[in-house]
This record gives C-alpha cells, structure tokens and sequence, in this order.
C-alpha cells in the first residue's frame, strides 16, 4: 500500500508477497473547557424536578457532540477500512489529547513510543485515523523509521484499488492529485524548500515548482475529461426523460449492504463485499413494482465519516445519480452499534449534494444478524417514533423486499397512480397489451366486442389512453 508522490498505490519492491504491516493510530480531541460536569447537570436536574414535581427526571445530554463516534468505535471503523486496504494490523494505538499538538499531533513523547513500537514490529508504515496537515506529516515523516499515512490518504488508496471503469479511474485520479499539490512541500530532500547548503535552496525549489506544474497541468485535463463524462451522461439522462421512468438510488454508509439489496431486487450480480468502498462505479437497473410502474433502481458509493472533500467534488458526475433521483433509499445496518452516529454522516453528505428535502425511504437491513429480543426492541422503538417511510428487510434472506417495494411506490409523486375505467375494442390489441404491461387490472367484463377493465395506473399512462376511458 505504498503511496507515490502523485498519491498512487504502488508495490513495495522488497517482499511483493508479504502483506504490509500497518501501526493504526486513533486521536481522540475532546476540548475540556466550557463542560459541564455530570454531577453539576444532575445537581441541576434535580432542582428542576423540584420546582417541578410533575416533570419527570431526565439525565442531561453528554456536552460532545453526540453525532461522532467515541475514539474506539471510531479506530474500529478504521480498522475495517485498513483491512479493506489489504494491510496487516502490528499494533493499535490511542492518543487522547485536549488539542492537536501542532507539529505532530499527537505530541512527542507518543511520536517516540510510535517509532520504537514501528522498530520492534518491523511495521511498514504508520497510518492516522485523523487527516494531517503538510507539516504534521512532515514531521512524522521525519521521525519514524516508515512511511506515514492519514485517514484521507488510505481512504483514496481504497478507491484506487477498486475503481474499474475509465471514469472511476480518472475520479480517483483527481482526488487523490488535488490532495497531494498542497503537501508536495518537503516530500523528499530533492523536492525540499528548507534543505540547507549551498547549491541546494534553488535546485530544490525548481524541482517543486516543475512538479505542480505538471499535477496542475495533469489535474485541468482530468477537469476537462470528467466534464466530457459528465456531458455523456446529461445526454443519457435526456434520453430517458424522453420515456418517463423516474430513478430511485440507493444510498448510506459504506458497508451497509446496498449492493447485496440491488442484487436482491433487480436479479443482478454487482460485487457483493464485506469490504469498505466495494462499489464505486454507478450500476442502473429497470425493476417493476407492485403497481406495474418501471423504475430504475441505482447502486451508489457508499458514504462514511469525514469522507474527503475532494472525493465528494471528484465523484460529483457519479453523484448526479443521487441528486436527479426521484426518491432515496436510505439503506441502514440495523446492526451496526452506531447505526444513528451513521445515519447523520450520511445526512451530512445528502446536504452537500442539496438532496436532503428529496423523498426518502430508510431501509434497515441486515435484520437477520438479530435477535428475535432485538427485532422487537427495534420495532417498538420505531413504532414510538414519529411516523417515517421505513423497512425492514434483509437483503441475504430477501425478507422484507415486498414491502420495500410497496414503500418505494408510495413514495414516487412525478407519476401518481390513479384508477381508471376503459371501454376498448378487442381489436385495439396493442392498447390492452399496454394496460396489461403497465397497470394492475383489478376487473374485466364482456360487452360485445368490447372488453370493460377497471385499474389503477400511472397518470402518464392513463392520461394517453383518455380516448378509451369511460370518466375523467
């Protein structure tokens, strides 16, 4: 998993067949001013509730933000994405810090218990669950005996490993470029602005300044192909506006078992992962609802905790998908022991893309990886909440998915369903195939060498048979 200086993945010469060994290091900040103590707040409640005998006694809301995870949930969710990168875990670490130490974040004594801990282990390479500045890496860089990497870094080593497509590949490509000109500073003495000595000052500083003219050159022609890209596709969407059928996307955290759902409901076989980021590229597929509607159903990245801005500007023509959909599954782990830290991620991320006021639909999944104790937990704490679009399903055992369909047709307002009555010549062939195809018949009668249905349609469809239907 080594990393060149346009930010590519590259083999390690050494032992290609050996899996790299990776030292994780987890930073907790948690500023103490301005908290209160818990013995403070419950003194307080408790002389609220006095005043107030007939208000019950509540425990105070913890101060932190309560939408992030704590500093272990969050190493452990670093974890999977360092497995995901094909790394081998030496040791863990956890630094717990009022503030980040603004040379090394962490502070110099952890830097040097690290680059023993990196020594006796023979580590690779040193790997932040915290994104660093150019002069932390610098920095660390300088002081321990392997490579270092932050969370930004191996999250965009990820989606270089498993973009496919042209288009994955040159997104990617720009993320990982327009992350790494601001940090060219001082990677490597030849590159370096501050290397002392005669002769070295100027040598050095051409040498950086031919780099970022070469990334700033290579990241405006990748603009202008995902420009290209994003052409093609307004193009294709064009096309399918010409014959109505709205989009549903899928959507949520990454890992959360959308594609294993999209191949559930279309029939289909996208990669099917444990792995964080499996699916990058886009997948469309026509389903057919229990109303007879066709939709097309679209297979997304998957979104996580502080996802790098350049990866959401990069990945914006496949994101289209998100913003031109008519509805959005939010598709949940209802496993997950941080489903809700999770959900407000992903939130923060539909913000971003101006897609939060679109209809949505949550889907917890993986509800077969639960009790029967904690299936009903679930469902009375979601029966005690105001009423929302959610679905239970499990999309390895397919319970549920009947049902998701019906809330995805419950949901979709562009083309309402309505019911309708028809007087059609048995002669019109092509009109009662389209009735059949297209709308639930719910009865038929004879009336000479006329056929009488009653259904319920899409207004688009009703509305370009009127000539055979009986009211307005």
């Amino acid at each position: 998993m080594e990393v060149d200086q346009r930010g590519r993945s590259v083999t390690s010469g050494q032992n290609p067949g050996r899996l790299e060994r990776a030292i994780l290091v987890g930073v907790g900040l948690q500023a103490r001013s301005r908290t209160r103590r818990p013995a403070v707040e419950g003194a307080r409640a408790a002389a609220r509730a006095q005043e107030s005998p007939a208000e019950p006694l509540r425990s105070s809301p913890p101060s932190a933000n309560n939408t992030d995870l704590d500093v272990e949930e969050s190493l452990a969710e670093f974890r999977e994405l360092v497995t995901s990168a094909g790394a081998e875990i030496a040791a863990e670490i956890l630094q717990r810090r009022d503030r980040p130490d603004p040379a090394t974040l962490i502070g110099a004594g952890k830097v040097v218990e690290i680059s023993g801990i990196a020594a006796s282990t023979q580590a690779d390479l040193v790997l932040f669950d915290h994104d660093l500045s150019p002069t932390q890496l610098r920095n660390l860089e300088s002081a321990l005996p392997c490579r270092v990497l932050d969370r930004t870094q191996l999250i965009l080593d990820i989606f270089a490993r498993h973009a496919r497509t042209r288009e994955g590949q040159l997104q990617v490509e720009l993320a990982q470029l327009e992350y790494m000109l601001p940090r060219l500073t001082g990677r490597g003495k030849t590159m370096s602005q501050l290397g002392g000595g005669i002769g070295t000052r100027g040598p050095g500083e051409t040498k950086l300044e031919t780099d970022r003219r070469r990334i700033q050159s290579r990241i405006d022609q990748l603009k202008l192909d995902l420009e290209g890209v994003r052409r093609v596709r307004r193009q294709q969407r064009q096309r399918r506006e010409a014959v109505p059928v709205p989009t549903v996307a899928l959507v949520g955290y990454t890992n959360a078992g959308k594609s294993t759902l999209f191949n559930c409901i279309t029939g289909g076989h996208v990669l099917e992962s444990s792995r964080m980021f499996a699916t990058l590229d886009p997948k469309l597929r026509a389903i057919e609802l229990p109303s007879r509607r066709k939709v097309l159903l679209s297979d997304t990245v998957g979104f996580i905790r502080n996802l790098p801005h350049t990866l959401v500007t990069s990945f914006r023509a496949t994101l289209e998908e998100v913003e031109q959909a008519e509805v959005l599954l939010h598709v949940r782990d209802a496993a997950s022991t941080y489903g809700e830290e999770q959900k407000t991620q992903v939130e923060k991320v539909l913000g971003e893309l101006e897609a939060l006021k679109k209809p949505r639909v949550e889907v917890l999944n993986k509800v077969d990886l639960l009790g029967e104790a904690e299936r009903q937990a679930l469902a009375h704490r979601l029966e005690a909440e105001p009423a929302a679009a959610r679905v239970l399903v499990s999309a390895r055992t397919g319970e549920g998915v009947d049902a998701l369909l019906a809330a995805i047709d419950d949901a979709l307002h562009s083309d309402p369903l309505i019911d309708a009555d028809f007087r059609i010549p048995q002669q019109e062939g092509a009109v009662l195939a389209a009735i059949e195809a297209g709308m639930l018949v719910h009865s038929r009668a004879y009336e000479g060498n006329l056929v009488l249905l009653s259904v319920t349609g899409p207004a688009s469809l009703v509305g370009r048979l009127r000539e055979f239907r009986l009211r307005g």
